[in-house]
């Protein structure tokens, strides 16, 4: 019997690597090789190594000593060829022997390689030669990716060295070099992820053409695992090989083909036959060694603790992913570069609103990589330190759009709470704070608290300055009554405006202003001061104006008549007291009664008039009696009075 065995990674489909199988003796009187592969599919372009052992009968009187061992796959004129001197494997054999045990080593392999090899010893004894016969059956094949099921042409494939894809190979047949310690695996473009591997072992069995007489002929064929009531089991009828199990025999030579392989199909594969007698029953013991490896499956992310993860506290992730061997894990957080760790578990110990993120691990052993769906880590906290901003940052002017924003980053979201000068505004969701036309009694301080149910931040103040133009001016007069001639007048004028207003004053029909400023005095007024005054209040927001009507009245002449001393009749004042008095008495009062003349010629007189509108106008006028007075000759062209005008309001 012949057989073959491999360690299979799941990831390979449908092909065969270099294999190892049971060891096969041949030989008899103690001449014998042993072939430890038997047969062999290898791939075009690889390495082949096929090892032997042999053995020799011992003499007591001159033994044997091996002289020459080579390997041959032709014969010619009765004579073994050498496969060192074949110029078709030039440069490409190399054999190895050491204690009994040779290797022959075949490198670039090529499909022409396909042939029997055997190994041939010479003894010092010219009978003493020995070829293993039958040899190792190599087949040497292109490696392609094969389907069960019937494919489109024209498909693309994508080829795996290692899990890592290799570039510039879309075909069904994996034409680059290959060493069998890489591990070689292949897909149809865009079914990537359906790599289900199987796997071929084969072997030839041969039997005696007469068992007690009679001829015999094979009536059974099959392959087992266990043996049950002493009987071995064919794989078919195992529930769980059911529709996985495949059988091929053709002149001797069959085949066992498992697909869909699993880790539980790790086994020792033996193949027996039975004759129609039935007394010819033979399974090839030991078999052949199956084990299936696996790459890691899909690792699953979890998360401890599993409820809301809070600022500051200890959080777990943790990788698991069944794979045989164990796997080794790393973690990652997407859009980060580098790896996190090198654990199945990556913790923080009191992590941080940054570590927010998405996360995945991958899962790793020499017969692939797997990686994990991302787990997404929110980490909650309290309000950090809320600010107030404005929009227009420029100056805010009365009647546009103005809006305040509070800006604090929370997890979850933070509600919010708006205050005027201390005073609660508003309260929810909302972040903003809108005037759609601000007016002036929106100016003030405003400030917001963000709070969550981790905590809460008040804000700093910011002050709201509604700027507007000059509301209608007021003017006022001073003094209030009425404008006498000769007087003093201060014109004022006053604008509710921000920024604060300027002032100018101006007259009608006067180009150039009068004055700036609140106010504007006019000193010793006469009555062409008369007439329309106008003030403009204004700011860089705007103007604003007010006329006002200013009327001097002419000067009345008040008098105060301390002494009046008069000698009639004298040329310097023609004021004859008679006639004064009647002067007087026009303007006041009815005329005193008469006097003698004597009493005409001097008369003293005294007048007070009141500087109030208010007060009633009096007098006081009194007789000074009747004196004479005797005066030089020289005094009588002199005439002296004592008179005080003085003009004031009436």
């Amino acid at each position: 019997m012949r057989g073959a065995a491999m360690r299979l990674n799941k990831a390979v489909r449908g092909f065969v690597v270099v294999v190892l199988s049971v060891s096969v003796v041949l030989g008899q009187y103690g001449w014998g090789v042993t072939y430890t592969s038997t047969p062999i599919c290898a791939v075009k372009g690889s390495t082949v190594e096929i090892r032997c052992t042999y053995t020799y009968p011992s003499r007591q009187y001159n033994p044997y000593r091996v002289v020459r061992t080579f390997w041959l796959t032709k014969e010619s004129n009765n004579e073994v060829v050498d496969l060192k001197t074949d110029p078709e494997y030039s440069g490409r054999v190399q054999y190895q022997c050491e204690n009994n045990d040779c290797t022959l080593r075949i490198t670039d392999l090529r499909e022409s390689d396909s042939a029997e090899y055997k190994f041939r010893f010479i003894t010092n004894d010219p009978r003493g030669k020995y070829t293993g016969v039958p040899g190792v059956t190599l087949t040497v094949t292109d490696l392609k990716c094969k389907s069960s099921c019937p494919l489109p042409d024209n498909l693309s494939y994508i080829w795996y060295k290692n899990e890592q894809i290799i570039t510039g190979q879309t075909s069904n047949s994996y034409t680059d070099y290959w060493d069998p310690t890489n591990r070689i695996s292949c897909a149809v473009r865009g079914y990537e992820n359906s790599r289900s591997p199987s796997v071929e072992i084969r072997c030839t069995f041969r039997y005696p053409s007469t068992i007690d007489g009679t001829n015999t002929k094979v009536d059974k064929t099959f392959w087992f695992i266990s043996v049950r009531n002493n009987e071995p089991v064919d794989l078919t009828t195992e529930a769980e090989y059911s529709g996985r199990v495949h059988y091929q025999c053709k002149n001797n030579d069959c085949t066992l083909r498992i697909s869909d392989l699993r880790e539980s199909d790790s086994a020792e594969y033996k193949f027996r036959f039975i004759t129609y007698n039935k007394k010819g029953k033979y399974s090839g013991v030991p078999g052949v060694p199956l084990t299936v490896t696996d790459a890691p499956k899909l690792p699953s992310v979890s998360v401890s603790p599993s409820a809301e993860i809070v600022e500051g506290s200890s959080v777990t992730l943790t990788c698991s992913s069944d794979a045989n061997p164990a796997a080794s894990y790393t973690w990652y957080k997407e859009d980060v570069i580098n790896p996190l760790s090198y654990q199945n578990q990556h913790v923080f110990s009191s992590i941080l609103p940054s570590d927010s993120g998405k996360y995945y691990c991958t899962a790793d052993n020499n017969l692939g990589q797997k990686r994990s769906e991302s787990r997404t880590i929110d980490v909650k906290y309290p309000p950090r330190l809320p600010s107030v901003s404005v929009s227009p940052s420029a100056e805010i002017v009365e009647g546009s759009s103005v809006t305040l924003t509070c800006s604090s980053d929370a997890n979850p979201a933070a509600n919010y709470t708006w205050y005027k000068d201390n005073k609660v505004l508003s309260a929810g969701q909302q972040n903003v704070y809108h005037f759609i036309a601000i007016k002036l009694e929106n100016s003030g301080n405003y400030s917001c608290k963000s709070e969550n149910q981790y905590g809460q931040k008040n804000s700093t103040s910011l002050s709201i300055d509604v700027q507007y133009p000059p509301k209608l001016p007021s003017v006022s007069v001073s003094p209030s009554a009425e404008i006498v001639e000769g007087s003093s007048v201060t014109l004022t004028c006053s604008s509710d405006a921000n920024p604060a207003a300027n002032y100018t004053w101006y007259k009608e029909d006067e180009d150039s202003p009068k004055t700036s400023g609140h106010n504007f005095t006019i000193s010793n007024i006469r009555p062409e001061h008369s007439g329309s005054y106008y003030c403009v209040a204004h700011n860089n927001r705007g103007t604003h104006n007010v006329t006002l009507q200013l009327t001097v009245r002419e000067g009345t002449f008040f008098i105060s008549l301390t002494h009046l001393l008069i000698r009639c009749h004298k040329p310097l004042y023609i004021i004859m007291c008679p006639k004064f008095n009647r002067f007087l008495n026009s303007l006041f009062f009815q005329s005193p009664p008469s006097h003698s003349e004597e009493d005409e010629e001097l008369n003293y007189a005294s007048v007070r008039f009141s500087t109030n509108q208010t007060d009633p106008i009096y007098y006081n006028i009194r007789s000074a009696g009747s004196r004479r007075q005797k005066v030089k000759e020289e005094d009588e062209h002199v005439e002296y009075a004592a008179v005080n005008f003085s003009s004031a309001p009436r």
